[in-house]
């Protein structure tokens, strides 16, 4: 939930080849794209006025197309767009350039696919002619259809992977674009109509009319760019998703412009853009981009979001989608870990050599006393317990950090902590800000997790944030310990988390719950602790699914300690399943003290049935009695 999807491992060297890559991943829903912003926009910043054609750039000017280019793909880019949009014959008769209109196209084409190498897809743009074609002008439908065709024959010559058609206002227009380019072959099409902030076309064009029509006439995916911002193109999103299934495009502009000592201003930031970015991926829009006034800044920022809603909707993970130089290297995590977190902490050393490592869980204190906390931490390490974990906000309660907790536990005991991080309370920004902290606090365990929603707590009406799930969690983790943030900016030296996730496999829907496991692990996760498990065959089960991964399973353990104890974790912790045999045996004994040794018992039973299938055990201390838990080991 990504996190960019590129060509598979190994470069894709052969246009057909890349051609279907793009088809393919366009068909999975989960697939996030984001094109590169306004060519013009810096082609203008870079002192290229309006009294010349932008296209022609292309050949008087080839490395600074080429630069853009590279800016683009460097901020996050996924498909960049050719120079081209003005490149037909009747722009470019307006500069006395339309018998050079081969030579732009191609060129462009050709400078766009050598910035993008075999990892970055290359879009031939098409805009407008123009002119007004017929029931409205002279020019005829057909005479339409091959002056598209002559510019994007030429594209094709320069090595184009798909076609951008973007900026038009007259859907018979953009209809005779389409036709060309599939008379070129199977090229994919993405078509894109502009819009007033009502979402009518110049022509009054009713938004559902249009899009149903592009769908209809072979686009593969339909949109919407330029504008007056990102705010209305939210709205509109609304409305077009009502009339095809198609993937759905949206490129704004920056906002609107203001003319600043001669020159234009687009005024929607960077950190705008990406907040748009992040809205469109929660609208299910596939497709981003920039129009005019967006920069490689707006792009990056578009780029976090994009990265971040991948993760969140369990989109492909990318392998060297990101181009950068030798200050900037590739820095995506594989299956895994990286070397820095492999090695990070004893933890994560003794699950590597195939140790069986056991854990206590102790929740942190809800006022200031930590003394039993230090205290419980103390005895679990003589009696050689290798990690504490710390909950963080367990059934939405307020407690003491987590982070603070495990700090306090490492500092004073020398045991090592297991913290469990929660998206609940945090937006993205604070996340990575607690993450990197925790790191500088030489905190090396971190177990990702979503977080109980508040309404199960004692404040209910508590504002959740859930800017992302465990899912972008460990890509976030995953992104820190190669040493940069969530824009691909270093942060010098790399964070040495050991990442692990949370695991039910007595998941209502376990479908489900297997296909988030598979990319939490493709997003880094290199061990995982299941929910308490009171049931072996369930266990077994998903550990017959998970060995594929080959990652460390711990094992959660819950002793028992009341009848009452049993009742409460059947019927109201989230994702807990007891069965109605431990039950029944629970209720059978008479006292505390027996319902306390026969939870003990059953603890003991399920230890024994599944310890060989697992690498570990987390055993959790009910209210904090940890002989209960000790007694297991």
């Amino acid at each position: 939930m990504q996190t960019f999807s590129s060509p598979e491992e190994g470069s894709l060297s052969f246009p057909s080849e890349r051609i279907a890559r793009f088809r393919k991943l366009l068909l999975e829903e989960r697939q996030a794209f984001l094109f590169d912003g306004g060519v013009a926009t810096q082609l203008y910043e870079k002192g290229i006025f309006i009294n010349r054609s932008f296209d022609e750039v292309n050949l008087s000017q080839a490395d600074l197309i080429s630069s853009i280019h590279g800016q683009y793909i460097q901020a996050g880019a996924q498909v960049i767009t050719t120079n081209t949009w003005g490149a037909n014959r009747f722009k470019l008769k307006n500069y006395g350039l339309d018998q050079q209109l081969t030579e732009i196209n191609r060129q462009g084409a050709k400078i766009a696919r050598s910035a993008a190498g075999d990892v970055v897809w290359v879009a031939g743009c098409l805009g407008p002619l123009g002119v007004r074609i017929e029931p409205w002008g002279p020019t005829s439908f057909d005479e339409a259809k091959d002056f598209f065709l002559e510019q994007a024959t030429a594209l094709q010559q320069g090595g184009v992977d798909l076609f951008v058609l973007e900026g038009f206002a007259d859907l018979n227009e953009i209809h005779q674009a389409i036709r060309a380019v599939k008379s070129l072959g199977d090229y994919p099409v993405v078509a894109m109509m502009t819009t007033n902030d009502e979402g009518q076309t110049l022509y009054g064009t009713e938004p559902e009319w249009f899009v149903r029509k592009l769908d209809e006439w072979g686009a593969d995916a339909v949109g919407v760019n330029g504008g007056n911002g990102p705010a209305p193109l939210l709205e509109l999103a609304k409305r077009l998703k009502s009339s095809t299934e198609k993937p759905l495009i949206l490129k704004p502009n920056a906002g609107l412009p203001r003319q600043v000592d001669g020159r234009l201003i687009y005024m929607a930031s960077p950190e705008y853009m990406g907040e748009f970015a992040r809205q469109a991926l929660l609208q299910d829009v596939r497709i981003l981009g920039g129009c005019s006034g967006t920069t490689p800044q707006h792009i990056r920022a578009m780029a976090g979001a994009v990265r971040q809603g991948a993760a969140f909707r369990g989109g492909e993970a990318s392998r060297g989608a990101t181009i950068v130089d030798d200050k900037h290297p590739s820095v995506m995590a594989t299956n895994g870990a990286t070397a820095t977190a492999s090695s990070s902490s004893t933890w994560s050393r003794g699950l590597a050599s195939g140790k069986f490592v056991v854990s206590v869980e102790l929740l942190p204190p809800k006022g200031l006393e930590t003394e039993k906390l230090i205290e419980r931490s103390a005895q679990c390490k003589k009696a050689g317990v290798d990690a504490i974990n710390i909950p963080d906000g367990p059934r939405a309660s307020a407690r003491m950090s987590a982070l603070a907790a495990a700090c306090l536990i490492e500092q004073k005991v020398g045991i090592e902590t297991v913290l469990h991080y929660a998206c609940r309370d945090r937006n993205i920004l604070g996340i990575q800000s607690d993450l990197i902290g925790a790191a500088g606090l030489g905190l090396r365990n971190i177990l990702c997790v979503t977080g109980d929603p508040p309404k199960l707590g004692p404040y209910p009406t508590a504002t959740a944030v859930f800017d992302i799930d465990a899912i972008g969690l460990v890509n976030m983790a995953s992104r820190l310990n190669s040493g940069f943030d969530l824009g691909g900016t270093s942060i010098g030296r790399a964070t040495g988390f050991s990442i692990g996730v949370g695991a039910n496999p007595v998941a209502p829907d376990l479908r489900k719950e297997f296909e988030r496991f598979r990319y939490k692990v493709e997003a880094g996760a290199q061990w995982a602790i299941t929910q308490p498990v009171f049931d072996s065959e369930s266990l077994l089960r998903f550990l017959d699914f998970s060995s594929q991964f080959r990652i460390p399973i711990i094992a959660g353990i819950w002793p028992l300690m009341s009848l009452r104890n049993a009742e409460f974790m059947a019927n109201e912790v989230p994702g807990v399943y007891v069965p109605s045999s431990v039950l029944e045996r629970m209720r059978a004994c008479k006292t505390a003290e027996d319902q306390r040794k026969e939870g003990v018992e059953i603890a003991h039973e399920l230890i024994s049935e599944i310890k060989k299938n697992v690498q570990g055990l987390q055993i959790s201390a009910p209210l904090g009695q940890v002989e209960l838990a000790l007694a297991l080991i």
